[in-house]
C-alpha cells in the first residue's frame, strides 16, 4: 500500500506530528490550516500559523479554507489525490471531508478516550486531578471524538506539572503515536475498538469567567484549578480592584483561622492564599497592566 497524506491542523501542538511524518519520508500532498489572521501591534501585521510555516519551509502545498465545505476547497481537495487524512489540532471536519479518502481520516486526540471528549482536554485532565492522560488515534465519524480507536498511549502528570507543561510533552508523544499510526493503517496491521460511550467524560471549551479562584474550595481544588488553567487562559482572583492571573503555586494543607480568599505575605519573598483547608503559596504571577513575574519580583514593588 502506498499513503498519500494530506494533514490538517493549525498550531505548535499539530507541528511535530508532521514533521516526524516528513522526516520518515512520507509523501505529504498538502497541509490544510487556519487563514492568516491580523495581530501584532494595530492588528497590521498578518500572522501565519505554526503549521503553515513548517509546510512552506517544507515545499508543501498549503490550503487555507474559510469556510470546510466551500466547493472550491473541496475541488482542490480532491486533487490533491490524497487516500489518507490525519488531523491533528484542527477544526470539526464535514462528512464530505472526512469520508473523502479511500483509507480513512484520522484524528489524535489529547485524552485516553472516552475520557475527555471535547475542546480542552489536557487543562480538564489537570484541573480533576488525574495522576495520568495521554493520546488516542481514531477514524473520525460524525459526532466528534467518538469513533473507533486505532492507539492510544499513556503519560503521567506530575502533582504540580501545569497544563503548559503537559502540553508540551504530549506533543512530542502525539508525534510518535501519529508516526505509528500511519505505520499501522499502512501494513494494514491494527484492530479498531469501540468506545464504551458509559465511560465518557467532557472537556469543554473554557471561558474567561469560569477562570475565577473559588478559595473556598480545599487546597488541592484550588491548587489543581490555577495548574489546569495555566499559562493559558490563566485562573484569576482580584487584588485591589485589579485582576491576578496566577500561574504557579505549591499548597499547604493545614488548619487556619483565616477567610477563604485572605492573602498573606513578608513583602519579600513568599506570598500565600488561605483556602478551606490551607494555602497555596503563589510563585508566579501577574497583575492586570504588568507582566508576569515571580513572587519575589513582585513583592520588590508591591507591599500588602
Amino acid at each position: 500500500m502506498s499513503l498519500r497524506i494530506v494533514f490538517m491542523g493549525t498550531p505548535e501542538f499539530a507541528v511535530p506530528s508532521l514533521q516526524i511524518l516528513v522526516e520518515n519520508g512520507y509523501d505529504v500532498a498538502g497541509v490544510v490550516t487556519a487563514t492568516d489572521k491580523r495581530g501584532g501591534r494595530g492588528k497590521k501585521q498578518l500572522l501565519e500559523s505554526a503549521m503553515k510555516k513548517y509546510a512552506v519551509s517544507q515545499g508543501i502545498p498549503v490550503l487555507q479554507p474559510e469556510k470546510l465545505k466551500d466547493p472550491s476547497f473541496i475541488e482542490n481537495l480532491r486533487k490533491l489525490n490524497a487516500n489518507l487524512f490525519v488531523v491533528v489540532a484542527f477544526r470539526m471536519l464535514p462528512e464530505i471531508v472526512w469520508s473523502m479518502p479511500e483509507y480513512g481520516t484520522f484524528n489524535l486526540h489529547g485524552s485516553l478516550l472516552p475520557k475527555y471528549r471535547g475542546a480542552a482536554p489536557i487543562n480538564w485532565a489537570v484541573i480533576n486531578g488525574e495522576q495520568e492522560t495521554g493520546v488516542t488515534s481514531f477514524f473520525i465519524k460524525q459526532e466528534i471524538d467518538t469513533g473507533d480507536l486505532i492507539l492510544q498511549e499513556k503519560m503521567p502528570i506530575g502533582e504540580n506539572e501545569t497544563a503548559g507543561e503537559v502540553h508540551d510533552r504530549m506533543m512530542e508523544l502525539g508525534a510518535r503515536v501519529v508516526l505509528k499510526t500511519v505505520q499501522a493503517i499502512e501494513k494494514g496491521d491494527y484492530t479498531l475498538k469501540k468506545q464504551d460511550d458509559s465511560l465518557a467524560t467532557k472537556a469543554p471549551k473554557i471561558f474567561h469567567d469560569t477562570c475565577e479562584i473559588d478559595f473556598n474550595r480545599p487546597t488541592q481544588q484550588v491548587h489543581d484549578f490555577i495548574r489546569g488553567l495555566s499559562p493559558y487562559p490563566a485562573a484569576w482572583t482580584t487584588l485591589d480592584g485589579k485582576e491576578l492571573k496566577i500561574f504557579r503555586t505549591t499548597k499547604e494543607i493545614t488548619a487556619h483561622e483565616h477567610p477563604p480568599g485572605a492573602f498573606l505575605a513578608d513583602n519579600k519573598d513568599w506570598l500565600k492564599i488561605a483556602t478551606a483547608d490551607g494555602f497555596v503559596h503563589v510563585h508566579e504571577l501577574q497583575l492586570e497592566g504588568r507582566r508576569r513575574m515571580s513572587t519575589a519580583d513582585f513583592l520588590n514593588g508591591y507591599s500588602f
